[in-house]
């Protein structure tokens, strides 16, 4: 949507739902005296001012006008007050639906003056529950940011050599350098994938939110990714620099050069429509890489067919791209040789629940695939939950994977 149109239906919105909320919060209070009264008026909406003035800021400015703790921390504020709103509101509209069809029906109900109202109890119950999600994001900030969780998957391939049966591959994904807020819990991750020992490691995209210079104050971290047989890397929609305003063509095109480099630099070997091979004892297996593929709002900027041609000697493929609608988009339809894909992209949207084999999200209904192994045929795909977040600045039931195969 245009920032012009955006930031006056946004406010619009915004206001609306918060007079909603105010009028929960002004008969919560109405037996107060004047003073608590006024404080949580002037404390409400100058609250609402702020994100207002925040959310015109944020988009009126140049992306690099905000510090990076600055952002992280507005942007967890908007996220946790608007959820935490419309959790109210729902509360609130259930109980305006009921106090309308009592209007209907016109009964009148005898009421002790001294007890407290239904309408001020149902409002103070109101605010109460949105309580709730309000500490569960907040929780999801401190704690749940950088609970790095291992997944360990037996991955199976039809007809692989038995010289590459046992091969340990590493997967993160959706790294997100400019959302990081604790560098030490984040070198804590890398350390942890690091004592899986894995022979191989993929990073499926995502290096960056927007800049390549996000990357600095943690290239020494990641610098220390490193496999026996290679780190290999792909694009994702974020490292093209897409959603900033560049000063020039120009501009843009330098920051993703600068982007390649930095992969460069740590060793990771960067696939642009193009492919490795492992090699051992007289087979191969190949290493595919797509820069990012993508449906609807995200864009095409891969080759497949480029990054395919040669590899038709390799007993097993493998195919890193970085949004999985891709996978059904094309390699299902047109590449049926290719074994398993590796995928990232959806964050499990950081939020959900995932007990045993019970797992949900919101992602569920926007990717076919979004977390998880998935099988047609003989063809799979991995989505992997990503390593960093982007927008809110936590994860609540979804933590950050890194995941770890071993082929049979």
């Amino acid at each position: 949507m245009n920032k012009m149109f955006f930031v006056p239906f946004i406010s619009i919105v915004l206001i609306a739902l918060d007079y909603y909320v105010w009028m929960a919060v002004k008969t919560a209070f109405r037996n107060s005296r004047k003073s608590i009264q006024n404080t949580a008026k002037y404390t409400f909406w100058g609250f609402t001012v702020f994100i207002l003035l925040g959310i015109l800021s944020y988009n009126a400015l140049p992306i690099n006008a905000w510090k990076n703790e600055i952002r992280i921390t507005f942007m967890a504020i908007v996220m946790i007050s608007v959820i935490t709103k419309l959790f109210i509101i729902i509360f609130l509209l259930l109980e305006d639906i009921t106090r309308f069809f009592r209007w209907g029906t016109k009964k009148v109900l005898k009421k002790d003056p001294s007890a407290i109202s239904r309408h001020e109890f149902l409002s103070q119950a109101a605010l109460a529950v949105g309580a709730v999600p309000a500490a569960t994001f907040a929780f999801g900030i401190i704690s749940g940011a950088h609970d790095y969780t291992v997944e360990h998957i037996p991955l199976k391939i039809k007809g692989l050599p038995s010289a590459f049966k046992g091969l340990k591959i590493a997967q993160i994904s959706d790294i997100h350098t400019g959302s990081f807020f604790n560098k030490t819990a984040v070198k804590g991750g890398v350390e942890m994938l690091m004592r899986e020992k894995a022979d191989v490691v993929f990073f499926t995209g995502d290096l960056v939110n927007n800049e390549s210079k996000e990357v600095q104050n943690y290239f020494d971290v990641f610098n220390k990714v490193k496999a026996p047989l290679g780190v290999f890397s792909t694009l994702g929609n974020h490292d093209y620099g897409d959603y900033v305003r560049w000063a020039s063509p120009a501009a843009k095109k330098q920051n993703l050069k600068d982007l390649m480099k930095a992969h460069e630099l740590m060793g990771w070997d960067l696939l642009m429509d193009e492919h490795r091979f492992l090699e051992e004892s007289g087979e191969k297996l190949a290493i595919i890489g797509v820069q990012n593929i993508g449906l609807g709002r995200f864009p095409w900027y891969g080759n497949l067919e480029k990054a395919h041609k040669g590899t038709e000697e390799a007993s097993a493929k493998l195919l890193l791209s970085h949004d999985p609608t891709h996978w059904n988009a094309e390699v299902t339809k047109k590449y049926k040789e290719i074994d398993v894909a590796f995928a990232g992209h959806t964050h499990g949207t950081q939020f959900g629940v995932k007990i045993a084999e019970l797992r949900w999200s919101p992602a569920q209904y926007v990717y076919k695939q979004w977390a998880g192994l998935y099988q047609e045929g003989e063809q799979q795909i991995y989505v992997n939950r990503g390593y960093g977040y982007l927008g809110y600045p936590g994860r609540v039931g979804m933590p950050p994977e890194i995941s770890v195969f071993t082929l049979s």
